[in-house]
């Protein structure tokens, strides 16, 4: 029996919304952690697939395969316009439509999915109405400026609250369900 696979983003964000600064640096996370981890390893036993944008798995990737991220039970996609030549062992480069992308993925036997980031891979996603949750631990510090979490352009993607958690050291994990998008009229002045 097929199971109905979720796409899920689970992020964090500074207090201003930015998962990163301009240039992808992310060492303003870099923080004790409460026991747990936020949840962490029993969201990683959920999920069988990682969607990266290639900016992000390059910056990943420099750093090291940790926590196995790139281990082979683990799928990963990355999304390029420009894909290498050769690739490590489970990551495929993916350059088709987001949509038949995730109609297929969805169709395949496995757990949920991730989409680790970034702001523009999310942004495709959601704008294709491929999301159906939002996993975001709000980390209270502000960077001032940097990549946001979804690459800004005009939309209204109505959410639903399902949890909330205030964690010890003031990280708050909101977890939003992404409701059907309406189509609105655009009204001429």
């Amino acid at each position: 029996m097929k199971r109905n696979r979720k796409i899920i983003v689970y992020i964090a964000t500074s207090a201003d919304g930015h998962i990163a600064r301009p240039d992808g640096d992310t060492a303003w996370l870099d923080r004790p952690q409460p026991a747990g981890a936020y949840g962490m390893a029993a969201f990683f036993r959920s999920i069988d697939t990682i969607l990266w944008g290639r900016k992000t798995y390059d910056l990943a990737l420099a750093r090291g395969p940790e926590g196995g991220l790139f281990g082979q039970e683990i799928k990963n996609y990355v999304f390029s316009h420009r894909p290498p030549a050769a690739s490590m062992p489970g990551v495929e480069f993916v350059t088709e439509p987001i949509g038949a992308f995730a109609k297929r993925l969805r169709a395949a036997q496995g757990k949920d999915i991730w989409i680790m980031g970034g702001g523009g891979l999310i942004a495709s996603f959601l704008d294709a109405g491929e999301i159906d949750e939002f996993i975001i631990h709000i980390i209270p510090v502000f960077i001032g400026e940097g990549i946001p979490l979804i690459q800004p352009r005009q939309r209204l993607v109505p959410l639903a609250l399902l949890s909330s958690r205030r964690y010890s050291d003031g990280v708050m994990r909101l977890h939003y369900r992404v409701l059907p998008q309406r189509k609105t009229k655009l009204v001429k002045a």
